[in-house]
């Protein structure tokens, strides 16, 4: 709405640089597609539209994501303190709880079982229908592409700042299929491939806190604190840590009404902006472009109602 695309192209160089690493692995056969959450056989096409697009229009509300939620609390907001102590509780009650029934029973019931016995992920599709070498094809193509979308972008050529962050975070979800998936994760007791994602390792670390603390030695919950402290120091050293509070009673009610959105629908997505939108683009899981669309969709509707006051304002061109 603004006319600045930035932030969406560093998205793109984290995804290129995430999309090399996590292939490298999988061509090097040291990581396996589908030990990890998002190549399964079957993809919940309904479960992951619905519960994105209620991602997206929850983060319209809150402001930001669950990992943006986490770099604000890091640097003094105690809104987003509330909005993850909220977003935690719904994701855990969807995961594991009085609305997983729900989940699993009704809602992940409507999905589409991958032909062949094959896995949900793009490659192995195109090599079912005779593509040869498709997943270093896929790469080849696609990493290329959006590395040009960033440098075609003049201004962010130019903030040396944004490109850092792209980086990092491509090469941290790259950490994480190593970490996880490679290497020996010392975290978990039963290993198996994960990344960045910021639903429902929240979820688990509430629990945790509240019932079984042994249970916050894993890998998800360990980049939550990885994250916070991480921009705890950034705030400080940039001097611009300081405590922020709600408005009113106004701003509050859209911030909790949002936590729960992002809570459930992330859980019914199968991840978040950073899970889906990198992490799951990184193993082509089908389930990636699917979740983008609904959070756009989801956000879109969001800002329509906070800023325009109606959603007549999506179908207008600006």
């Amino acid at each position: 709405m603004g006319g600045d695309t930035r932030r969406l192209r560093v998205f793109g160089l984290a995804l290129a640089i995430a999309l090399v690493g996590a292939q490298g692995f999988i061509g090097l056969g040291l990581l396996d597609p589908a030990s990890s959450t998002y190549v399964q056989p079957g993809l919940p096409w309904l479960s992951i539209l619905f519960g994105s697009t209620l991602f997206g229009l929850g983060m319209a509300l809150v402001g930001t994501c669950g990992f943006g939620c986490l770099v604000r609390l890091g640097a003094g907001d105690l809104r987003s303190l509330i909005v993850m102590i909220v977003f935690g509780a719904v994701a855990y009650a969807t995961l594991r709880g009085m609305f997983a029934p729900i989940r699993i029973e009704i809602i992940e019931r409507v999905y589409w079982p991958v032909p062949g016995g094959l896995k949900a992920d793009l490659a192995s599709i195109l090599a079912y229908l005779g593509v040869p070498q498709a997943r270093i094809a896929i790469t080849v193509a696609a990493a290329p592409v959006l590395v040009a979308v960033v440098v075609a972008d003049r201004r962010l050529r130019r903030s040396p700042r944004l490109l850092l962050a792209g980086a990092t975070l491509g090469l941290a979800v790259v950490a994480g299929w190593w970490v996880t998936g490679v290497a020996v994760d010392a975290f978990e007791t039963v290993p198996r491939a994960q990344s960045l994602t910021f639903v429902s390792p929240v979820g688990r670390a509430l629990y945790a806190v509240l019932t079984a603390p042994a249970a916050l030695l894993e890998f998800g919950i360990a980049t939550l604190v990885g994250v916070t402290l991480g921009s705890f120091l950034s705030a400080l050293y940039d001097r611009e840590f300081r405590w922020e509070a709600f408005d009113d009673d106004r701003e509050m009610r859209r911030h909790l009404a949002g936590a729960v959105l992002m809570g459930g629908g992330g859980v019914l997505a199968g991840g978040c902006t950073i899970g889906q939108g990198i992490s799951a683009g990184s193993m082509m899981a089908l389930s990636w472009p699917l979740a983008i669309l609904g959070m756009m969709l989801g956000a879109r509707i969001g800002i329509a109602f906070l800023v325009e006051g109606s959603i007549r304002g999506l179908w207008q061109h600006r």
